[in-house]
């Protein structure tokens, strides 16, 4: 099986809509079962490494899946991990009357995944900075070293 390196980005894009509106219906409704939806498909995704979601989006791309932008397999699935957690605890609140607890936690959802839709990657920036830090400490050590 081939390895998969890079997701077509309205693939991807196809994923944050779908976050997106499951959030905003959530604090609206506050129908706890709206986020086992994307619960379920984020779980697959990093479980499986299978997005039914993206499975029938691809059947929508008119183009070859390599002719659009490509985003990074491994920062989407940072980002999968931070929106499906936010997600379980928004839930988990809901689920226990903490209606505060969960709206905070599910709008944090939305907003990263309308920004992403945007155009910046809140994920991607963390992502990133994290392994900034991870250089860092790691040239530090070695400079403590020498």
């Amino acid at each position: 099986m081939k390895q998969v390196y890079s997701i077509p980005r309205p693939l991807v894009r196809l994923n944050q809509f779908s976050i997106a509106i499951s959030s905003i219906l959530f604090i609206f409704t506050n129908q706890n079962l709206i986020l086992l939806l994307p619960i379920f498909i984020g779980l697959s995704s990093l479980i499986f490494d299978y997005n039914p979601l993206m499975v029938f989006g691809k059947k929508f791309l008119k183009k070859p899946m390599k002719e659009y932008i490509q985003e990074d397999k491994t920062q989407q699935r940072f980002n999968q991990i931070l929106a499906v957690s936010m997600l379980i605890v928004a839930f988990i609140s809901s689920l226990l009357n903490m209606t505060i607890v969960s709206i905070v936690f599910s709008t944090m959802v939305f907003l990263a995944s309308s920004i992403a839709i945007l155009g910046f990657c809140i994920g991607c920036f963390i992502h990133f900075q994290y392994h900034m830090w991870k250089y860092r400490r790691a040239s530090k050590n070695q400079l403590v070293k020498a």
